[in-house]
């Protein structure tokens, strides 16, 4: 049996093999004799008295070795330079075979007998049972309560943030969407996507290698690469396919790169890391401390990558972005920075949480234009959507002019893939533009989020405490969640989709509420009464509840507990602060001709602006 093809059965086959890459198997089954034999002088009494920590009935300290040495691959290589086991006495006899090591042997015997005889094809053998396979994996789904459901849920752009089911007379309200501001309908937005419709028609003809490099691409990446004040910027199909190219492409690239991932990173940076095929190391949730020691490992030549995200989706916790930034210029790392959940919502013009830390400095500083020593300026790549904040659809990265052009040239995700077509195109420029003069779709976001959120509180509703303004409603288990979600809708005519495992962990479910600038106050006060009723209907647990079982996810959690994972300054409940509000307001309200902001500005704000 050809080699390759066994090392890829045997890799299938055993779950330790399977955690390697191919290329690794074949470099350790070529280099064995020199690593494990000639160099280390293993012998047969260290192989003999290891024994596996794993496998039943098996005990001791060296459970990789006695893998190693009953693996078909690796295992010649090992006995290969051991003595004769003539002399050994028979108290030094081997453990019984891992029982891995024998799934594998029998799979590869298997396979081997297989090859060895040509195919008959004969009509009374059956076939795989692919469909089986399909429903299996289905099954397993229903049964673990992760089935995932799709609500018909179609938006309406005149009565925004309303939409209608498959029938078309049962309206709902949507506390859910990530069109977060609202942009989707944005008449500026949409004016410029239809003539961009008439004038260059709806797709984009290929890639932008071939027929597929406007005009409109070309402006739309200069915007980008203003907003986040880079270089230069690359527009992808969306920023699943973005984090993925420019991960695998740039990790890949570098030698011997090392990456270091925050524990809840977005899937399309965990997908981008595994390409890549880089040594990873994943550190927790927003933990400088464990961030530094796994640096610290590796010497400051090594090329080094630190991804994380500004917002977290599920959570809404905020990233370290400026203590991370401090890592990486001490252990001669990069930093890769996803705004997706940030882009349009935070700093002055809307280029994110990085964008806002240096607010003040953001405002007086024209678009564009660098501000060296600002948090912006020391992050290296920056990710973003199209989609969420902006409206419409897509990704892209922001980085120095010859980093972009690298993915550019190489990223697979990149340029084999058909570019946005032009109306997208248009219509992100425009949202863009938009938002960058615009403070009045934050300011109402913000002043939504804040009232629901102290709503939410006072009824006992257990919202995971965050800075940002995502609303995480814990539940805790996946059925209970759906049951939730799908009271909501049936008894109270609102949409909040359920979340559950693997976009969480298990026992972390959750509804997860956006408000919008254009949830007013009556359909704010609807939705904590729907909640309360159907946590009352259910039996869910209230805050209180938590706070006996010591907590989950910062919710029963101390203050100074959950400070550690939040994020954000410690000590401030808001990246939005209330000075940044009132300047959004005032710069609003004068930019409008002292037309007031609909709706009312929240209490709050107003107390603020009372003793200013």
């Amino acid at each position: 049996m050809d080699p390759t093809k066994a090392m890829s059965v045997l890799s299938k086959a055993c779950p330790y093999l399977a955690r390697t890459g191919l290329t690794a198997l074949q470099g350790l089954a070529a280099t064995g004799v020199q690593s494990l034999g000639g160099s280390r002088g293993v012998s047969t009494s260290a192989v003999e008295q290891a024994r596996c920590s794993v496998c039943p009935g098996h005990t001791g300290q060296s459970a990789l070795l006695a893998k190693a040495s009953q693996c078909p691959v690796v295992g010649p290589s090992i006995r290969a330079n051991e003595p004769s086991k003539a002399s050994q006495p028979a108290s030094q006899a081997p453990p019984a075979a891992c029982p891995y090591a024998k799934c594998v042997k029998d799979k590869a015997d298997a396979q081997a007998a297989s090859a060895s005889q040509p195919a008959t094809h004969a009509s009374h053998e059956a076939a795989f049972d692919y469909e089986g396979l399909y429903q299996a994996k289905l099954a397993k789904k229903h049964e673990d309560k992760s089935y995932r459901y799709f609500n018909n849920i179609n938006r309406l752009a005149t009565r925004y943030p309303q939409a209608h089911t498959a029938q078309p007379s049962n309206v709902v309200t949507v506390w859910c969407s990530n069109d977060y501001l609202g942009q989707s309908k944005n008449p500026a937005v949409v004016d410029s996507m239809k003539a961009a419709l008439d004038t260059y028609g709806a797709g984009a003809g290929g890639t932008r290698n071939i027929a597929g490099n406007s005009a409109l691409h070309l402006r739309l990446e200069t915007e980008l690469a203003n907003l986040h004040r880079k270089e230069a910027a690359l527009v992808f199909s969306s920023c699943f396919v973005a984090n993925d190219a420019t991960l695998s492409t740039l990790c890949g690239a570098l030698p011997g790169c090392v990456i270091f991932s925050d524990k809840m990173n977005h899937a399309s940076m965990i997908q981008g890391i595994r390409h890549s095929g880089a040594r990873k190391h994943v550190f927790n949730h927003n933990d400088l401390d464990h961030l530094e020691q796994l640096l610290a490992q590796y010497p400051r030549a090594t090329p080094k990558l630190i991804a994380f995200e500004s917002v977290y989706s599920m959570s809404g916790t905020v990233g370290r972005i400026p203590e991370i930034c401090a890592l990486a210029r001490k252990y001669g790392a990069i930093t890769f920075l996803d705004e997706v959940h940030a882009v349009g919502m935070y700093g002055p013009h809307g280029a994110g949480v990085a964008e806002h830390y240096d607010y003040d400095a953001s405002l007086r500083a024209p678009v564009g234009q660098r501000i060296p020593g600002s948090v912006l300026d020391q992050v290296d790549i920056i990710t973003g959507t199209l989609g969420k904040a902006f409206g419409i659809v897509g990704g892209y990265i922001a980085a120095s002019s010859s980093l972009v052009d690298m993915i550019r040239s190489y990223a697979p995700g990149f340029i084999f893939t058909t570019s946005l077509p032009p109306p997208i195109a248009a219509g992100a420029v425009a949202s863009i533009q938009y938002l960058s003069e615009s403070q009045r779709e934050r300011y109402l976001q913000q002043a939504h989020t804040r009232e629901v959120k102290a709503d939410l509180a006072a009824a006992g509703i257990p919202v995971v405490p965050n800075p940002s303004h995502i609303v995480p409603v814990l539940v805790g288990d996946a059925e209970s969640a759906k049951a939730a979600s799908d009271m909501l809708l049936a008894r109270h005519s609102i949409y909040v989709q359920s979340i559950n495992y693997p976009t969480v962990p298990v026992g972390e479910e959750r509804l997860r509420i956006t408000p919008s600038p254009g949830h007013d106050s009556f359909m704010r006060a609807r939705l904590v009464a729907a909640l309360d009723s159907v946590w009352s209907s259910l039996g869910l647990k209230r805050t209180v509840d938590w706070e006996r079982l010591g907590g989950r996810c910062g919710v029963g959690e101390s203050r100074e507990h959950s400070e550690l994972h939040v994020g954000w300054k410690r000590g401030v409940d808001h990246v939005w602060e209330d000075a940044q509000l009132k300047q959004a307001h005032d710069y609003e309200r004068a930019r409008k001709g002292g037309v007031a902001i609909s709706p009312v500005i929240p209490e709050t704000v107003q107390m603020i602006s009372a003793t200013a």
